[in-house]
């Protein structure tokens, strides 16, 4: 199993961790329960318990060691080295103001992409936001350092980008509270085969 969003590999997480938490609870409950009893738990069912207890340890391990390298850009993370991007971006950020590209950022569902990121002031945060808010990558962009994020769209559409790293109170606009370093549709990624955009 492989996840190719964020979006996907969280579901699969609300579904495991929900079913985990309740087993947690079961526990609990199977605890509340044994102590208003009058007698005393036999040793013949400690074994079923602790057996229970030792499922319950093995799942939650199993299901991190399951994961970790489904997450796709993990490997991609790796192994960077040896991953040629096929569009790099030169991005600048001083000042609360992002320095954009002249040309659009836009690129083809499913290529690598480079963002090369830098800042002469403060620390900031390069993130990409859908359209909903949701989260579909971010990096922090530190003063005076090589900053960059290799990363694969396997979604298209258009995405916001926003500082994801509080900079201070000149980050929002003193009258509106609007965020300054919010830049709607600045990235697009155009779909596969006519595939329908992600809202």
């Amino acid at each position: 199993m492989t996840f190719e969003t964020s979006l996907e590999l969280l579901k699969f997480h609300n579904v495991a961790y929900t079913i985990y938490a309740l087993l947690i609870v079961s526990v609990i409950a199977w605890f509340a329960y044994n102590l208003t009893r009058k007698e005393k738990a036999r040793p013949l069912v400690r074994i079923p318990f602790y057996g229970y207890i030792a499922f319950l340890v093995a799942g939650g391990v199993g299901h991190h060691i399951f994961t970790y390298n489904t997450i796709p850009w993990v490997a991609e993370d790796i192994m960077r080295d040896e991953i040629k991007a096929d569009r790099i971006y030169h991005i600048e950020v001083s000042q609360h103001q992002w320095k954009l590209p002249k040309e659009p950022m836009r690129i083809k569902e499913g290529q690598k992409v480079r963002f090369d990121v830098s800042s002469d002031d403060l620390t900031y945060g390069f993130g990409l936001l859908r359209k909903d808010g949701s989260l579909v990558m971010q990096m922090q962009v530190i003063p005076l350092y090589k900053n960059d994020l290799l990363w694969t769209f396997h979604e298209c559409g258009t995405f916001d980008l926003v500082s994801t790293e509080y900079s201070g109170p000149d980050q929002y606009d003193s009258d509106t509270g609007k965020d300054r370093m919010l830049i709607r549709d600045a990235f697009t990624v155009e779909c596969a085969h006519d595939k329908l955009a992600k809202k």
